[in-house]
């Protein structure tokens, strides 16, 4: 069995490299080749959670999952707040075959799946970031989706100021580009092409008359069903495109929210964005579109990266081998 660790996650799942396997798994998943579960959370004390993500890239591939804790406040101590492994097993014995350092996975693969969806949802021309947030897939998705636009700047909102001024001087002088705080979340949007909430918000703080015609926007802080980013005008007015659409109409918060309030249906999740990337499903028709892709996080995305460091590991010689 192979463990890889974190700055060997960091090392070799680049951007570069994770953006088109999201591509790729994400599309695998929309053509009916993977296998999944809707993931399981516990809710433990003081707001933690527990989470388990089982799946497969494919019937005869490789299988395995996510066990991941979620502890919020670890960020501002200098720790993920995301912790575990990704478990893989070997598709031909069933052994275990590999441990991968989780929390390093879901910050790459997350901001790279939002990339990846950038890219085929934004404007060519879009230039003008915007992330909500100033935590760990703040700092992940800003560098992610320069990877996919050319980014004149960017804007930085957080209920903390402090702490949005210190990623906006990280991200200045990682990426070379003006980087600027907003004093509220108006002020951010204001002229935004992208827009990615990253937060923890419980109740929503992104509304339709925030967001200008063409905008994309990147839904990514709530991964369950209850809290909730981005308000019921905003989901009615934009595109709704998923990650994987059971997983959105079972625990996709703000869809959610926007049913029960009688706003919109099941066919409003138009599909989802492997389907997009697939040219089977249309994602922009026009530039006065806003899309909005819904990220909750799929195990296959988890695997996919998982699988990648195991093939690494022989060409480049990293990874501890453990006999069980």
């Amino acid at each position: 069995m192979i463990v890889i660790n974190q700055a060997e996650v960091r090392q070799h799942l680049t951007y570069e490299a994770c953006i088109p396997l999201m591509r790729e798994a994400m599309i695998a998943l929309s053509r009916g080749k993977t296998l999944q579960l809707l993931r399981s959370i516990l809710d433990l004390a003081d707001g933690h959670k527990f989470g388990v993500m089982p799946g497969a890239l494919g019937v005869a591939d490789v299988f395995g999952a996510k066990l991941i804790s979620v502890f919020p406040e670890n960020f501002s101590k200098g720790v993920q707040s995301h912790q575990g492994f990704v478990v893989l097993f070997d598709p031909e014995s069933g052994a275990l075959s590999a441990l991968v350092h989780a929390g390093e996975v879901t910050a790459i693969r997350t901001a790279a799946a939002s990339a990846a969806a950038t890219d085929a949802l934004a404007r060519r021309e879009a230039h003008r970031l915007c992330i909500l947030g100033y935590g760990e897939q703040a700092h992940t998705h800003a560098l992610a989706i320069a990877r996919v636009r050319c980014l004149s700047e960017i804007t930085i909102w957080g209920r903390d100021a402090a702490k949005a001024k210190t990623l906006a001087d990280k991200l200045a002088a990682e990426l070379g580009i003006t980087v600027r705080t907003a004093p509220n979340v108006a002020a951010a949007t204001d002229g935004a092409d992208v827009i990615c909430t990253t937060t923890a918000a419980i109740e929503p703080i992104l509304h339709s008359a925030l967001v200008a015609d063409g905008a994309h926007i990147n839904a990514v802080g709530s991964s369950r069903a209850g809290p909730s980013e981005i308000a019921t005008d905003l989901v009615e007015r934009a595109r709704f495109f998923a990650d994987y659409r059971p997983g959105v109409l079972a625990q996709g918060a703000e869809f959610l929210i926007a049913k029960a309030a009688g706003r919109v249906g099941d066919d409003h999740v138009l599909g989802e964005i492997g389907a997009v990337f697939d040219g089977a499903l249309t994602g922009r028709t026009s530039n006065a579109d806003i899309t909005l892709y819904k990220s909750l996080g799929h195990i296959v995305q988890d695997l996919a990266s998982a699988r990648f460091l195991v093939a690494q590991v022989e060409a480049h010689g990293f990874g501890v081998e453990v006999d069980l």
